[in-house]
């Protein structure tokens, strides 16, 4: 599709640091920036309706000027500082649900590993499964307090399910230290070390993470948060000036380092309230791909 709306019709939304103020909606379509494989991820869009999963945009095409276009989907989107309704145990639980009907539906799509997926947040052991890699609160659509719908896959590449789980684990328990996280998460009982193990079991809970990945999950929370320092430090590299401002009002590296030796501290923690009393019943292998 190539014609033009009026502008009028049109109003910006919110966005995450990586498309501030430049994803805008006319009418029933939204418009943003086009990554490289668009056509790619199009096409794995339109796969994945196909085998039911309907929580996702509809592609509709792209404009003459490369500026993608997606159908709107209407909802809630929490931008931080995120709010009570996006930080409580049951929108935590049907993120960990809604991520796990995505992996189920792209366990059964064909990646095309010539396509030059996004590799800044990829996992870094591969896979053979196209992970979303950016389940961020900016990045879920609500209704009703429930995770009903996944925006913005510019980040999707091949990788583990853990890894997608990890990485979504990191915004949404928060894996963070409780100074690290009082900025974006206000919310009383969101910023304490001693909730993150209870959360990341819900998180774990909601998804239906097999044990072994569940025993796992720590040491990739530990390795996608090197992921993400690495991320925001070539963002600042190449002196971006969203990325520079975000890491000076944060608190700078020191923060970084605070976080990993958070995390290092209380990965057997961690561990320990992911198996507890764990009903292997309760979890479900994904199909094969």
């Amino acid at each position: 599709m190539t014609g033009d709306t009026d502008p009028a019709d049109s109003h910006e939304l919110p966005g995450g640091m990586m498309n501030a103020s430049a994803v805008v909606r006319r009418g029933e379509v939204v418009e943003r920036p086009a990554p490289p494989n668009v056509r790619a991820l199009h096409a794995y869009l339109h796969a994945l309706r196909r085998r039911g999963f309907d929580a996702a945009p509809v592609p509709v095409g792209v404009r003459a000027d490369g500026r993608e276009q997606l159908g709107f989907i209407p909802g809630d989107v929490a931008v931080p500082p995120f709010p009570r309704w996006a930080m409580s145990d049951t929108a935590l639980r049907s993120v960990g649900s809604l991520l796990r009907r995505l992996h189920e539906a792209s366990a059964g799509v064909c990646v095309d590993v010539s396509v030059g997926w996004a590799g800044e947040l990829a996992d870094p052991e591969g896979g053979t499964m196209l992970c979303h890699n950016d389940v961020c609160p900016e990045n879920v659509v609500f209704r009703d307090g429930r995770a009903v719908a996944l925006i913005d896959f510019d980040q999707a590449a091949p990788g583990r399910p853990v890894w997608d789980v990890a990485l979504t684990a990191g915004y949404w328990v928060p894996m963070l230290d409780p100074e690290s996280a009082a900025p974006l998460y206000p919310v009383p009982g969101t910023s304490h070390a001693s909730d993150a193990p209870a959360r990341l079991r819900l998180l774990a809970d909601g998804y239906g993470l097999s044990p072994r990945e569940r025993a796992e999950l720590p040491e990739v929370v530990e390795q996608a948060a090197e992921v993400c320092r690495a991320f925001v430090a070539r963002r600042v590299a190449e002196k971006n000036p969203v990325y520079v401002q975000a890491l000076r009002d944060r608190g700078g590296w020191e923060r970084w380092d605070r976080i990993q030796a958070w995390l290092d501290a209380r990965r057997e923690t961690f561990r320990g309230a992911l198996l507890e009393g764990l009903d292997a019943g309760s979890v479900r292998p994904l199909p094969p791909p």
